[in-house]
């Protein structure tokens, strides 16, 4: 769904055209017009134009969700995807740095908060990527906020930033099951969204995550899978591979959950290199092959739900198409011409052909493969 409402307004009307949370007006002290419908509108507005919405969560901080969440991003857009990264670390926001806007800001418009623009080789689209690291004066000034504050910015992140047209939209979450996590939820009830969890593969992180995950089931929020970061480390010298951290029992703890491993993805310098200069390592062709067959994992995990609901979509499109053709007038005009009998007889036939051709259709979409 477009945006209905992304003109500069001309003071008329019932709502004043601006796209973005009536918290970045000047004339908000003095606007008479519903500010809480404004809002609501203008989150689902932008929500109607976003395919797949990926929250990637793992209750304990420092296990590497940041850094999974830009190579996802990456990876998708690799693959042709529109994507856009929106980080919701409030107290540590890092997408900027990782994608190489390290410093930069922006400013708010008509339109909204413009996300930057991340560009490479390996994309057809550009990367778009929010955060709140562009609004801070400096890189490392503290975010001292109350609650209240951080709900405020979850609706900004999603309702101000003009996102466009995105078939995938990655969300970094913050540590914790608190306010950030239970607002976004409430916000994108009704809309596509999964989660995908990170840990590493010690006791006490498994604990932290094994908690967001009973979150998203008790929540209903369906689980694509979890990343098993850190996991090992293949020596640079002999090639052996050793872990550092001793096995936890994640894979029989997942199984209980009904949850599965996507992938372990291992400690390598170049993941690390990757996200200090500003380009995941997802984009670099001569990453390691353990680095690049775990991202490839997690990224064909998520692109498979996002290539569904592009299929669903094309279906329901179709469906919408051949009931069309049939209250077609130049069709009711050719059928009118013809004796009542034989009018009766096509009707059926063609009614008939297109009900079993959409049949078709869904079926190939739901065998093996899902090629129509």
């Amino acid at each position: 769904m477009a945006h209905p409402n992304l003109k500069i307004p001309d003071g008329s009307g019932e709502e004043c055209g601006r796209g973005h949370a009536c918290g970045f007006c000047p004339q908000e002290q003095t606007c008479t017009l519903d500010k809480r419908a404004h809002n609501k509108t203008l989150v689902e507005a932008r929500l109607g134009e976003i395919g797949q919405i990926v929250l990637v969560l793992g209750n304990k901080g420092g296990v590497g969700k940041s850094t999974v969440s830009a190579n996802l991003a990456a990876g998708l857009a690799a693959r042709g995807f529109r994507v856009g990264m929106a980080d919701a670390d409030i107290h540590g926001p890092n997408q900027s740095r990782y994608f190489g806007f390290a410093g930069e800001h922006i400013r708010v418009d008509a339109r909204g908060l413009a996300p930057k623009h991340f560009t490479d080789p390996a994309l057809r689209h550009g990367l778009r990527v929010g955060s709140l690291a562009f609004m801070l004066q400096d890189d490392d000034a503290p975010v001292v906020w109350r609650d209240a504050y951080k709900h405020d910015f979850v609706h900004h992140l999603m309702g101000s930033f003009d996102w466009g047209a995105l078939d995938f939209l990655i969300v970094d979450m913050p540590p914790g099951t608190g306010n950030e996590l239970i607002t976004l939820t409430d916000l994108l009830e009704g809309c596509d969204v999964g989660a995908l969890l990170v840990t590493t593969p010690q006791a006490v992180a498994q604990m932290d995550s094994l908690k967001a995950a009973r979150f998203c089931l008790e929540r209903g929020l369906p689980v694509i899978g979890c990343v098993e970061n850190m996991a090992g480390v293949v020596c640079p010298h002999c090639a052996g591979a050793f872990h550092l951290f001793p096995e936890a029992g994640l894979g029989e703890k997942l199984t209980a959950l009904g949850i599965r491993r996507l992938a372990r993805l291992p400690l390598d310098p170049a993941i690390a290199a990757g996200s200090d200069d500003g380009r995941p390592v997802a984009l670099d062709p001569d990453a390691a092959p353990p680095v690049a067959e775990a991202l490839a994992a997690i990224v064909g995990a998520c692109a498979a739900l996002g290539s569904a609901g592009f299929q669903d979509a094309a279906l329901r499109s179709l469906d919408a198409a051949f009931a069309e053709n049939l209250e077609d007038e130049d069709l009711a005009r050719a059928l009118a011409a013809l004796p009542e009998a034989e009018r009766e007889q096509i009707g059926r036939a063609l009614a008939e052909a297109l009900t079993e051709e959409s049949g078709r259709l869904h079926g190939a979409a739901s065998a093996p493969g899902g090629k129509a």
